[in-house]
């Protein structure tokens, strides 16, 4: 199993920086699977890709790869809750996009476990470290849950 670098954190969050973070559904790639959408980031040796299906409610599989080999993943599913507004929905995944543009440098999973924008409140409350993870992330409105998310993963072997 490839072990997981200070050049591999490095590498991890830079992908998610250069992909969904900063360039949201421009980032896609074409995708493998029919009906989802694709995120790539490489560099050197290292492949990052992010797939998923869905929009409002969505489901997918990030996977960096090593020299073509599949080293790390994770899994993750949510998107709006029931009751949340079409007029929110723009500014619910604009604040999504700032709160994941401001992953941690030491565990770049999704975002800082507390981060406000816009009238918004998003929290991230991930367990374990990068080898072996899960967590869950809310963004909320005057206590109002309008989006909510849970990812797990961490190093294949």
């Amino acid at each position: 199993m490839e072990r997981l670098s200070a050049e591999f954190v490095s590498f991890l969050r830079a992908a998610k920086l250069a992909t969904y973070a900063r360039q949201g559904d421009d980032a896609t790639v074409a995708p493998l699977l029919p009906d989802s959408k694709q995120l790539e980031h490489s560099d050197g040796r290292y492949l990052y890709r992010d797939v998923y299906v869905g929009l409002l409610h969505f489901v997918g599989q990030e996977i960096v790869y090593v020299d073509g080999r599949a080293v790390w993943s994770m899994a993750y599913s949510g998107g709006l809750l029931p009751g949340t507004s079409r007029s929110e929905v723009a500014r619910i995944y604009r604040a999504l996009r700032a709160a994941l543009a401001a992953t941690p440098h030491e565990m770049p999973l999704r975002g800082p476990d507390l981060f406000h924008t816009d009238g918004l409140r998003y929290t991230c409350t991930p367990s374990g470290d990068l080898r072996r993870f899960r967590g869950d992330e809310l963004i909320e409105s005057e206590g109002r849950r309008l989006y909510e998310l849970s990812f797990a993963g961490g190093a294949l072997g």
